[in-house]
């Protein structure tokens, strides 16, 4: 059977299951797949519930979720509202077929039809086909800033517990 061209469209809350799945196969590439803690239940809420904190694009093959754009604005005190990309994936077996470049550009183009001031995201220093593929949109790379994260209740008025 001939693969159908991939179809993007915005995440609906019955694809969850499957966008978790690809947030996991994201895990095992990057070589952390113990590090994906969030449950099925939150995962829907955070994107579907009262007050949804993420939005998402979906490509779509023959009825299978093989790809994904997931983002959420972020605000920068000096340049204003700005598209945050959590995360661009696409399954093993679909990538260097474009479905990156189409859930990247639908995503971008949101961002332009929304006024925002730019896009941001990250990138894992050793990901080569990853900064190929955004060197190829003249994306600026920062090395300067270091990521900072603080997990649930490591510390308590600044003291480590």
């Amino acid at each position: 059977m001939k693969t159908l061209a991939p179809h993007i469209r915005k995440a609906a809350a019955a694809d969850c299951p499957q966008l978790l799945e690809l947030v996991r196969e994201l895990a095992r590439y990057e070589r952390v797949p113990d590090e994906v803690t969030v449950s099925l239940a939150e995962f829907i809420d955070a994107g579907f519930g009262d007050k949804p904190v993420w939005e998402a694009f979906v490509a779509e093959v023959d009825g299978r979720i093989v790809g994904m754009s997931l983002f959420y604005i972020r605000y920068s005190t000096w340049k204003g509202r700005r598209l945050y990309l959590e995360d661009i994936i696409v399954t093993e077996a679909m990538r260097g077929k474009g479905v990156g470049k189409l859930l990247f550009d639908e995503t971008w183009k949101l961002c332009q039809a929304r006024n925002y001031n730019g896009m941001v995201w990250q990138v894992l220093d050793w990901n080569e086909p990853a900064i190929r593929f955004y060197e190829k949109y003249g994306a600026t790379f920062d090395g300067e800033w270091i990521n900072v994260s603080l997990a649930g209740n490591a510390t308590t008025n600044g003291q480590k517990k």
